[in-house]
């Protein structure tokens, strides 16, 4: 074996993983099919579940956009479902959001079009939020103003209030730029208030999200935790539930998972744990699983009533708060 080779383990096992999971991911057609735009009164609130970890949110009469990724193909490895919503179907964009510069969340080419096609519409560019250290890679895409983020920063943006929550992931585009941020936000339009994890391991931070800003809405992730190792930057399902109950959320939408082959569990599997894990604990009413392409509308909700953050049982399976990020 080559010196270069064994001095460089590491490397050479990430590139196995990625040649299986890119081999993987065009043994099936794609799936899935388009679902219809439906804009929301001014003063409501509704997410629109694009695929993976990207949504359309309707909110304060603002059209924002959250890790949009449209594109078939991430460099090489394919996706499993279709988008959604085309970029042609999407109304002008006033604000995108991206939670971090992993290309499966931030995906160079969506952007480009999403800006192209509301400039077309309205003349003008959308502006984007990005975490600190991510700007530099957005800065030739058009956008009419780019703001950086850290941790619990707020910031009023197209009229509606973000706050930057804390992850734990990292945040390189490529292996060796660790400079830059990452984390998940917490969006405030209207009466209305939607918390978005980005790419996360449990944490404690789920708690303190809860504490400080109250959302209605979480959309968690729940997938590519498998081999356990993974769970260092991933939640598995049972543990979303409890990032959940710990935020005293009303409502769950989880995300990241059936899209791309980016784990080594079934492509089936997270959404089956997840109803299973809320069955078990008696909240499967405030699981809303959405289809790419469906609209959920906070305004037609019903109301759950007082949070019950302090009573969450614990569903989730424990990781040390020290585990390095291996996946």
């Amino acid at each position: 074996m080559p010196t270069d080779a064994r001095a460089h383990p590491f490397v050479l096992r990430k590139i196995a993983q990625v040649a299986r999971l890119v081999q993987e991911s065009y043994t099936q057609p794609l799936q899935g099919g388009e679902g219809v735009f439906q804009p929301v009164a001014a003063d409501s609130t509704a997410v629109t579940f694009i695929g993976h970890s990207s949504f359309l949110l309707q909110t304060a009469g603002k059209n924002l956009l959250i890790d949009p990724v449209f594109a078939t193909r991430l460099v090489v490895l394919r996706r499993q479902r279709r988008p959604g919503l085309r970029v042609e179907q999407l109304p002008p964009i006033d604000l995108v959001l991206l939670t971090h510069a992993h290309m499966d969340h931030m995906n160079l080419p969506s952007l480009r079009r999403v800006v192209r096609a509301t400039r077309r519409l309205r003349g003008t560019a959308p502006a984007v939020v990005v975490p600190h250290g991510v700007a530099d890679l957005v800065a030739g895409l058009g956008f009419a103003q780019i703001y950086e983020m850290r941790w619990w920063q707020q910031r009023v943006v197209q009229g509606v209030t973000v706050t930057m929550t804390p992850a734990r992931h990292w945040g390189a585009r490529l292996f060796r730029d660790t400079h830059r941020g990452y984390g998940g936000y917490c969006i405030a339009g209207g009466s209305h208030s939607v918390y978005h994890a980005g790419d996360t391991a449990s944490f404690d931070g789920f708690r303190e999200v809860g504490r400080r800003l109250r959302p209605q809405l979480a959309l968690l992730p729940i997938g590519a935790y498998y081999p356990d190792t993974y769970r260092a930057v991933h939640t598995s399902p049972e543990e979303a539930l409890q990032g959940f109950l710990d935020t005293g959320a009303q409502w769950l939408v989880p995300m990241h998972y059936g899209t791309f082959r980016l784990g080594r569990e079934p492509m089936d599997e997270p959404p089956r744990r997840l109803r299973q894990a809320a069955e078990q604990a008696g909240v499967a009413a405030r699981l809303r699983m959405l289809a790419e392409g469906d609209t959920l509308d906070l305004a037609t909700e019903p109301i759950a009533g007082e949070s019950w953050q302090q009573d969450a049982p614990n569903v989730g399976r424990s990781m040390p708060q020290d585990t390095l990020a291996t996946a």
